[in-house]
């Protein structure tokens, strides 16, 4: 069947760009998934705003259309990122109001103004008045134009908020603020560590089995051969140790977001996409650009580190499993690969254009065929072991769980139909078959 590129466990707008996942909550009965949308251009010009998903059950969703707009004077150049707060029966959504001002500056230490901005809502699309709550002459001297992204949560009574910043001399970090009513917030701390980047994005602030990790995004970590390969990282610190991991390692992975589901999971979603790419998406051409990742559980693996496995819920779309022989067998995509390594090294092949290779302690995710890729080429992982395997693949996506999602690759590809074929070598596979998640955008 030939491939029309529409994703089916991930979620994408009909038209326009989408970028980072905001507002990520549950809130009276469902789960809201708001994200930066540019509706009216698949290469993200125009209106930066929010687009809003919603569902009740994580596998059926509903596009209710585009909630927040860049409509005052205070977030005119863009509705940037931000996050969600339920309490009692409202949602608090706080986000970065964008203003650029006219004139010749560098908008990093002059010309920009991020404001944070509170907005409320009792159905989580009817929006209430913009709040002005921070702005540059709230943030530290110290900092650049370049503070964003509010994440809030409550502890012990009272009620915090962690910002993402860029200092005067190029060193990224965090701003933690503290409040009592949601409204009025005063400056606590700033979170830095050395040599990490000169901007620091997305900031997620939160506990895990008795340990603080501190989510970022930082832009301007130098690369290496094993790490950090892409033009932006994304991960996590533990603020016990000071140890950086990344969330992800491979091509098409950003601005990641956790919450917590009503069963008291830690959900992360993140943008299966990143910018400044040298890479592209042929579905530019088509009207639209982008993805947000599945769904992950994150939970605390035996070393400390994180780890990030899709949700059980997806077990829900499984239409037919098949135990593969490794000689090159026809599966139809979406399909979600389970395989254990029966050796220290082992080959994975899909449709002889994507290969992933375990070898001398190094995996390997490398694309075979540029048309396939669209200029994707080779992602690396240094690891003492790699026993599991688990390859979740979509109609244009791969999104690639090692050790039992110690560590991720995630990446966008391009096969010409949905049928691919999967040859294996030193690995015992299963393939789960998936039916196409339900997305409503009628209308929208």
């Amino acid at each position: 069947m030939k491939n029309d590129f529409r994703q089916g466990l991930h979620l994408e707008p009909q038209k326009g760009w989408l970028n980072d996942p905001n507002g990520l909550c549950f809130f009276k009965g469902r789960y809201h998934v708001y994200f930066q949308y540019a509706p009216d251009s698949a290469k993200g010009a125009g209106n930066k705003c929010w687009g809003h998903f919603q569902s009740k059950d994580l596998t059926s969703w509903e596009f209710t259309g585009t909630v927040l707009f860049p409509d005052t004077a205070h977030d005119r150049n863009g509705v940037y990122s931000g996050c969600g707060f339920v309490k009692d029966d409202t949602l608090y959504l706080f986000y970065t109001g964008n203003v650029k001002e006219d004139g010749d500056y560098d908008y990093i230490t002059a010309g920009r103004g991020a404001n944070t901005i509170l907005v409320t809502t009792k159905d989580g699309v009817t929006m209430s008045e913009k709040k002005v709550l921070l702005r540059n002459s709230d943030y530290p001297d110290y900092c650049s134009c370049h503070v964003r992204d509010p994440k809030v949560w409550e502890q012990d009574g009272e009620y915090y908020m962690v910002l993402g910043a860029r200092t005067l001399d190029n060193k990224g970090c965090v701003l933690k603020y503290k409040s009592c009513d949601l409204e009025n917030w005063e400056f606590r701390e700033e979170v830095r560590t050395a040599d990490l980047g000169y901007m620091w994005e997305c900031p997620d602030l939160f506990t895990m089995g008795g340990s603080e990790y501190l989510s970022i995004s930082p832009q301007g970590v130098p690369h290496e051969e094993y790490r950090f390969q892409n033009v932006y990282s994304s991960g996590y610190l533990n603020m016990n140790t000071g140890i950086y991991n990344e969330w992800d390692c491979g091509f098409d992975f950003y601005a990641p977001q956790t919450f917590i589901a009503p069963d008291g999971r830690r959900i992360l979603m993140g943008w299966m996409g990143i910018g400044d790419i040298p890479y592209s998406n042929p579905t530019t051409e088509l009207g639209w650009q982008h993805c947000l990742t599945v769904p992950c559980e994150v939970t605390m693996g035996d070393s400390g580190k994180l780890l990030r496995n899709p949700i059980a819920e997806l077990e829900k779309l499984v239409t037919r499993r098949t135990d593969l022989t490794g000689s090159g067998e026809q599966v139809q995509l979406p399909f979600d690969l389970t395989a254990s390594a029966q050796s220290d090294s082992f080959e994975l092949d899909i449709s002889q254009a994507v290969q992933m290779t375990f070898e001398g302690g190094i995996f390997t995710l490398n694309f075979l065929d540029d048309k396939v890729g669209c200029g994707r080429d080779v992602r690396r992982v240094k690891l003492d072991s790699c026993k599991k395997l688990r390859v979740l693949a979509d109609k244009t996506s791969l999104e690639i769980f090692l050790g039992g999602g110690e560590n991720v690759l995630s990446t966008r590809f391009y096969p010409p139909t949905t049928a691919v074929t999967v040859t294996s070598r030193g690995l015992t596979c299963r393939a789960a078959e998936l039916r196409a998640m339900e997305v409503d955008h009628l209308g929208k």
